[in-house]
């Protein structure tokens, strides 16, 4: 007897409809798994054979085959334990019948219980796309089901409840609510590190607060100990909150990679990704043999800081180029290709020599030119030149150390970066960008209107900078940012020369 159910796969991070078709027939007790399936999914056998028989139903001493169509489609992970379970049932008539608008995930254990699975929140989702009115979840992912709305979610806390609603026994009571409720009663997050706590460095802080309010690339350069990175771990204090639309871009990447924890179903906050100098290129742009998101795409719609950047891989370094110009990273292999979101932040800290004290105005550095020189060329122009914000980092002065007062703490510059980020919400609330980094050409010329003194400075400074097409389009985003934190309409002079400021480091460099 043929029975089917309805699943989902998960291929980076789209979703698929899967049918789960079983057959019962004559023939010597066996289990075959047929679709392509990887061996997590070959090994459901054995995890639906005991979950079945600890929850007190039947497994059928026949011959089995269970299809998962598409056949040319992989499938991988754990997901597909319960509907398989159920169209077994089905088959040899121990359930009678499934809606066929539902779609069935979740990981079995052995007693029957249902495990945690990656990716329900996507799945979820391409089931209520594809017009499917319910879906069964382990319980323990039930609230971030919720999250997607126009679908009804039923938290299934083991196999055996799940066949005593199927045959309406012991009915499964729906997820109620909304999931995206719990965003209204959270308060604003509590951050470790605030600007508070630096002891001067006022212009970099200043630079920190541009690069926020636009999301705008940021490199410090300085001497060890001059504070690069605790400036830039300081920088999610600064940031504004996510957008609903934006969290749930964030929670359905960390979803997919399994690093979503289960109590808190919602990323409300920016992520801030600070790999290791030592990371391959994989780890950093993604890949692998199952082809999973690297730091890039967990840094979407946040940080990615990288400290210490000369000592990266050079390879790393440059697969970062066309993912910070075109916002999504593709990772193609024999197997199919990938596309993920890559729309980040890069914030970047480095030592202007080996030994750290290059042009120092006390220590004396031991570096000869040509290492210096070839230091500094282990980050190439092309990477360069997509920084919009450069910045020195001077060491910091003993006066400054010990005096009590601190300077403004994370509170104001927030203030000012969010009223900044609601400008440039209205403003491109037609183009369906978010802020300016995101501007395009076209758009730069539309929305970067300059006074006519800043006009002149502008190609006064582009003749004398040499800047590169790309650089002279950053510096009129870097401009825009500056002007909307001041509120003015239109870039003067003032803002445009602040832009430059930031740019001189790396044109003269």
């Amino acid at each position: 007897m043929l029975a089917c159910t309805n699943s989902c796969a998960m291929v980076g991070l789209e979703g698929f409809i899967i049918r789960v078709e079983v057959d019962l027939s004559p023939g010597l007790p066996r289990f075959n798994m047929v679709g392509l399936p990887d061996t997590a999914v070959q090994e459901a056998k054995e995890r639906v054979r005991a979950a079945l028989r600890n929850s007190g139903c039947e497994f059928p001493m026949r011959r089995i085959t269970a299809n998962l169509a598409p056949a040319d489609l992989k499938k991988e992970g754990p997901a597909y334990d319960l509907p398989i379970a159920i169209a077994i049932l089905l088959s040899s008539g121990q359930l009678e019948s499934v809606p066929g608008d539902a779609v069935f995930l979740g990981e079995l254990s052995l007693d029957g219980s249902l495990r945690h699975t990656n990716g329900i929140l996507t799945m979820v989702s391409v089931a209520r796309d594809q017009g499917y009115e319910s879906v069964f979840v382990p319980a323990i992912d039930a609230e971030e089901a919720s999250l997607v709305e126009d679908i009804t979610v039923y938290p299934v806390p083991t196999l055996d409840s799940i066949v005593r609603h199927l045959r309406g026994e012991t009915l499964l009571e729906p997820m109620a609510g909304d999931g995206w409720t719990h965003c209204a009663s959270l308060t604003d997050a509590i951050y470790h590190l605030d600007l508070a706590h630096i002891k001067g460095q006022e212009h970099a802080k200043r630079a920190l607060e541009v690069a926020a309010a636009g999301f705008h690339n940021l490199l410090f350069s300085g001497p060890p100990g001059s504070g690069k990175t605790l400036l830039a771990r300081c920088l999610p204090s600064i940031l504004p909150r996510m957008a609903p639309q934006e969290a749930l871009e964030v929670t359905k990447i960390y979803s997919v990679n399994g690093s979503l924890q289960a109590e808190n179903p919602l990323m409300l906050q920016r992520p801030f990704r600070s790999p290791h100098y030592t990371i391959s290129n994989a780890g950093l742009v993604g890949g692998g043999r199952t082809l999973r998101p690297g730091e890039i795409t967990l840094s979407h719609r946040g940080v990615l800081f990288l400290d210490e950047l000369p000592e990266f891989n050079h390879a790393a370094l440059e697969s970062l180029r066309q993912p910070l110009e075109d916002k999504v990273v593709t990772i193609s292999r024999v197997s199919g290709s990938v596309t993920y979101p890559a729309s980040f932040m890069m914030v970047a800290a480095m030592n202007p020599c080996p030994c750290g004290f290059h042009n120092h105005p006390v220590k004396e550095c031991s570096c000869s030119p040509s290492s210096v020189a070839r230091y500094q060329k282990r980050i190439s122009g092309p990477l360069m030149d997509r920084v919009d914000v450069f910045v020195e980092v001077p060491p910091v002065e003993y006066d400054k150390l010990v005096e009590n007062a601190s300077g403004e703490d994370s509170a104001g510059p927030r203030l000012r970066v969010e009223e900044a980020r609601e400008v440039q919400r209205q403003r491109f609330a037609d183009n369906g960008f978010l802020c300016n980094s995101e501007m395009g050409p076209a758009e730069v010329w539309e929305y970067c209107k300059m006074e006519d003194a800043a006009t002149s400075l502008l190609q006064t400074a582009a003749q004398r900078l040499t800047l590169s097409a790309r650089a002279f389009h950053r510096v009129l985003k870097v401009s825009r940012t500056i002007a909307d934190l001041d509120g003015a309409r239109t870039i003067g002079v003032p803002h445009l020369a602040e832009a430059l400021q930031y740019r001189a480091r790396a044109a003269l460099g």
